[in-house]
């Protein structure tokens, strides 16, 4: 950079000597002919307007201009080849050719620098230009990346580089960076932990390292990439260029963002259809398992009805009865799911006596289980609520047999249902008094697919879905559930229910 501006120091000086000398000879032979001092002022005050020209700053032109009327003085005016001035009115025309060449001089490296800022600011618009053009068309973030350092390198004369970031905002352990000779090589990243907390702490525009100066590239959420200039580089970008470096760090930022969109885009796409086709395959396979379950339950129910108690084919057509029952809920879950999640899940919400709809469950319940007790507490008077009775009622049985499985059999299950006038709820409770829900499994008990202990789907009679479509059912209602463990031993699931018809609850 220094030679550069030595370089330009003799370059402008030569140029100022060459024309303030032609126009001392122009002048000399102008004399010759005996043209007036008037003439020579006018080819003097033309070479201050070229030295301007073809100069860089003001400086050379004002120089210019003293130079001149020291010369013109010197060589043109009596007495000659001095700096004495014998004619006073000669006084007013220096001050005059002085102003005016200075003047002329202002003007023109004004206009020559408001074209050369023109030139700068279309060739900046043509390299932004090109540069949005190149990135709408990058395939990856790293494409985005090489666009970015070849036009900084271009633009700036250096050999930017470039460090991506993924998703989590931790530097990848490479970066490519662009060589004077046009080529990209790929570097290894020194200390990325330290480049990290360097970059995640600053303050300022960027960041000054012992090689180079890091410009951060910033996404709506997070960091998405470090650009690198070297230092002796950077710390010659002028305030116009810094504008530039701006508009080009905001071009990358966008266009990463806008890559990274379309990547998470697609994802959900493919995942929606993976979803779409899991739940098709679901709905057949539940619906051709209905059929001969009920045909299996029917059966079984007839031999146990045809069969004595105390003969052994009882118990079997018994056990026939339980796991096809079993597998009837199973599908009826699975059904409901897939309806859920297609969004076909519709609401014909009523309003319900609640002690038909907790009959209903109860029945389904003694059914399955026809040694079991429930124990139930209802309120004094009729407590009608709007809601589906026949998803209601799906809500209780799933509870009630979720209690049933995890107590035993001389323990209470206890089923009450309260009105809560203040917040306006009817309030359902289950509880059971069995070894209770792990603490460590209380959070995630109502998602999907989610089984008590951590076992798997195959590792007990369920597969987590009764507690998730309950939720589900619930909310759909504009309610709530909750679950927690009772003090000593045991679970309670509450759900609640608003008493007055909420139109968003129509889905």
């Amino acid at each position: 950079m220094k030679r550069k501006k030595v370089k330009k120091i003799i370059k402008n000086t030569g140029i100022t000597a060459l024309l303030l000398a032609g126009a001392t000879a122009l002048g000399i032979l102008l004399g010759f002919q005996h043209l007036q001092p008037t003439n020579i002022v006018v080819v003097y005050i033309l070479s201050v307007l070229l030295i301007a020209r073809f100069t860089d700053g003001h400086f050379y032109g004002i120089a210019a201009t003293i130079l001149s009327t020291l010369m013109f003085n010197w060589f043109f005016t009596e007495p000659y080849y001095t700096l004495k001035v014998s004619d006073p009115t000669y006084i007013i025309t220096f001050c005059i050719m002085s102003a005016t060449a200075i003047t002329t001089s202002a003007l023109t490296t004004k206009v020559k620098q408001a074209a050369t800022q023109a030139r700068e600011r279309e060739a900046e618009s043509n390299a932004l230009y090109q540069m949005t053009n190149h990135l709408t068309d990058a395939q990856s973030v790293h494409a985005i990346a090489e666009i970015t350092v070849k036009t900084v390198s271009k633009i700036f004369s250096t050999s930017a580089a470039c460090i991506c970031f993924d998703e989590s905002g931790v530097p990848e352990p490479g970066f490519i960076q662009h060589k004077k000779d046009g080529t990209l090589i790929h570097r290894e990243l020194d200390r990325p932990t330290e480049l990290q907390k360097r970059i995640e702490g600053l303050h300022a525009p960027y960041d000054i390292g012992p090689e180079f100066c890091d410009f951060p590239i910033y996404g709506t959420d997070a960091i998405l990439a470090v650009l690198r200039i070297p230092k002796e580089d950077a710390e010659q970008i002028g305030e116009s260029h810094t504008r530039l470096l701006h508009s080009i760090i905001e071009s990358t930022a966008l266009a990463m963002e806008r890559f990274e969109s379309l990547q998470t885009q697609a994802k959900i796409r493919e995942e929606a259809m993976q979803e779409h086709y899991r739940g098709n395959l679901l709905r057949a396979i539940s619906h051709d398992l209905r059929t001969p379950l009920s045909g299996i339950m029917g059966t079984s129910e007839m031999i146990m009805d045809m069969t004595p108690k105390k003969d052994l084919r009882y118990e079997l057509a018994k056990g026939i009865y339980k796991d096809a029952d079993w597998l009837h809920s199973l599908v009826e879950n699975i059904l409901n799911l897939t309806r859920l999640q297609d969004g076909g899940f519709a609401l014909y919400k009523e309003l319900e006596a609640v002690e038909e709809v907790v009959g209903v469950a109860v029945k389904v319940i003694e059914k399955r289980f026809p040694q079991r007790e429930i124990t139930l507490s209802m309120p004094d008077m009729i407590l009608m609520v709007p809601m589906d009775a026949r998803l209601i009622s799906q809500v209780l049985v799933n509870l009630l047999d979720n209690a049933v499985k995890h107590t035993p059999d001389h323990e209470e299950i206890r089923l009450s249902v309260s009105r809560d006038s203040r917040a306006n709820l009817a309030v359902f409770v289950v509880e059971d008094n069995g070894r209770g829900i792990p603490e460590a499994d209380l959070p995630y008990i109502f998602q999907q697919f989610y089984t008590t202990r951590g076992k798997s789907a195959d590792a007990q009679r369920g597969v987590g879905l009764g507690l998730s479509i309950c939720q589900s059912i619930v909310q759909a209602h504009g309610g709530q559930i909750s679950a927690e463990n009772k003090h000593g031993h045991g679970a309670k699931f509450t759900f609640t229910l608003p008493l007055e018809e909420q139109v968003h609850d129509k889905t």
